[in-house]
């Protein structure tokens, strides 16, 4: 392509992003101060490339993959945030009793927000995580949470109605033990040596020591089915979207959103922001997804943004890229 054709398929693809409308050549005509057969002829020539797509329904054109995919690799300038933007994610980045996790899901409520897309933080793997707290919480009505925390600051925990003949002084006599042996131990494998190493140990010291096991092991257990945490916001809004506008669509999109395995295919471990347009994403072939893999003090993971192929690529750059960077003066504090 020249120079008149890339700011031709710059223009089409804006133009296509703020209307919804296939793009046709009589407006592209002042704009370039050129005549309308000139503009159909280039618009045919992108055509030929694969960089538009001509529509059913009308002469205009629309982006194809390869057009957004061409207009975000060459065209595109990330938007920089306006004051309101910057001032509600300042805050949130500024709250210094806010834990990592907490800031990163906050700002992608933010951004979900702004963009009426759909927000997706992936946490690191249960799997990949290491023990390194047990508590016990007693609480009323013979009732105590089991805490367990991780390395990586995932912090799981399990109500349970202890029996009456069970003593919480018993549960939090089992919970030190556990903590003085299985610290550093990987997630997967704690109940494995809860088995063949706490077990025997509070077999001599606890009464009950059965039912105190069990109430450990199935906390142990409930947190290693958690292989993936996963936190959403804006769900609902891709049914805002005017590509979302009949029942089969909206059935398909909410499916894919609870399907764990394709929220699985979301995560990231390349370093800056990657955009996977259609069939790219692994997801669904309607949306795009613009991902990026963040790493600070121990705790990582994926920040995702879901919107339609005519998605606001601009806006969504210029706010990932603010995250980032946010991000990166946190990890030189």
């Amino acid at each position: 392509m020249d120079e008149r054709q890339k700011d031709l398929l710059k223009e089409i693809v804006e133009t296509y992003i703020k209307t919804i409308k296939p793009v046709g050549s009589k407006g592209l005509c002042d704009k370039f101060n050129l005549s309308s057969a000139t503009i159909r002829n280039e618009m045919a020539f992108l055509e030929q490339l694969g960089y538009l797509e001509k529509n059913h329904v009308s002469s205009g054109r629309i982006p194809s993959e390869k057009g957004y995919k061409y207009y975000v690799e060459n065209l595109m300038k990330p938007k920089e945030l306006n004051g309101e933007e910057m001032l509600k994610l300042q805050t949130i980045f500024h709250n210094q009793e806010l834990q990592i996790s907490d800031t990163i899901q906050e700002c992608m409520q933010i951004i979900s927000e702004i963009t009426n897309y759909t927000s997706v933080v992936l946490g690191k793997s249960s799997k990949e995580n290491t023990l390194r707290q047990v508590s016990i919480v007693p609480l009323d009505h013979n009732q105590v949470i089991a805490l367990v925390c991780t390395d990586k600051g995932v912090v799981e925990n399990k109500t349970f109605k202890i029996p009456a003949n069970i003593y919480i002084d018993e549960l939090v006599k089992t919970s030190e033990i556990i903590n003085k042996m299985l610290i550093g131990t990987p997630i997967v494998e704690v109940s494995e040596r809860l088995e063949l190493e706490i077990k025997p140990i509070i077999s001599k010291r606890i009464k009950q020591y059965e039912a105190v096991y069990e109430i450990f092991y199935d906390a142990f257990n409930d947190f290693t089915k958690n292989t993936t945490n996963v936190f959403f916001s804006g769900k609902s809004n891709m049914l805002k979207q005017p590509e979302y506008d009949n029942v089969e669509e909206v059935k398909n999109i909410i499916s894919k959103f609870e399907d764990d395995k394709l929220i699985k295919n979301i995560e990231s471990k390349s370093d800056g922001i990657n955009v996977y347009i259609g069939n790219e994403t692994e997801f669904d072939s309607n949306v795009t997804v613009v991902k990026t893999h963040y790493n600070l003090n121990g705790e990582e993971g994926t920040i995702a943004i879901v919107g339609p192929k005519r998605m606001e690529y601009d806006k969504v750059f210029g706010l990932l890229e603010y995250i980032n960077k946010e991000l990166e003066k946190r990890k030189n504090e």
